[in-house]
């Protein structure tokens, strides 16, 4: 009669990772860093690659700038108040006093509150810089206002947003951080490419063309 011994218990031992699961999630990440930064950098990739045409071809485009000049006077009680305040302040640059540039934004289509004024004896001059145009406020000790802007039409306010011209913080941290999006969004396309080039041979030749083209147009053709 055959007695069967204790059996001996086998512990389970985790399954050995796999070689290219390690790969597979890298390369998982690439994607979705890549994706994710792309439908950031979409719409100012758009903007910024049409201005640059239209930066490029600045000199066929033509622009016609329409201006509007209007003027006011600057009632007597301010007036005193403007004219002690100017020669107490010639040389700086300080905003205008609040009851002056309450008066301003009210006569004229414009905010002057909290804008710095250069300031002489005879008068204050508000520099009104825009996207796509220019603008200006001047007013003088003897209450004589006058207010102008230009406006260079939508391709030139277009211009001046890819340059980041008089657009003020916010559109500045934008630009930045479009531009660490558009960072990334090249970059792990490259390593993509990188992981995929064994199987397609055109990979190299064709990111080399890339890289050796604009290089070889700067030095022959760019002086």
């Amino acid at each position: 009669m055959n007695s069967t011994g204790p059996t001996t218990s086998i512990p389970n031992k985790a399954a050995p990772t796999l070689p290219g699961a390690g790969r597979a999630m890298y390369l998982k990440q690439l994607h979705q860093w890549h994706w994710i930064s792309s439908a950031i950098c979409l719409m100012a990739m758009l903007l910024f690659s049409f201005t640059g045409i239209t930066l490029n071809n600045a000199v066929h485009i033509e622009a016609k700038p329409e201006v509007m000049r209007l003027k006011a006077t600057l009632p007597a009680p301010l007036r005193a108040q403007l004219e002690k305040y100017a020669q107490d302040h010639v040389d700086a640059e300080v905003p205008l006093p609040s009851e002056i540039a309450d008066w301003a934004n009210a006569s004229f289509p414009v905010d002057v509150r909290g804008i710095r004024a250069e300031w002489s004896e005879d008068d204050a001059y508000v520099a009104l810089p825009r996207p796509g145009g220019d603008a200006w406020l001047r007013i003088a000790v003897d209450g004589g206002a006058e207010y102008e802007k230009t406006d260079r039409g939508w391709i030139s306010w277009l211009n001046d947003m890819h340059k980041g011209r008089n657009t003020g913080a916010v559109w500045s941290w934008f630009i930045d951080i479009f531009a660490v999006a558009c960072v990334i969004f090249c970059v792990t396309g490259f390593l993509i490419l990188k992981y995929h080039a064994a199987k397609r041979p055109s990979t190299w030749p064709v990111i080399g063309f890339g890289i050796v083209l604009p290089a070889v147009i700067a030095l022959l053709f760019v002086h």
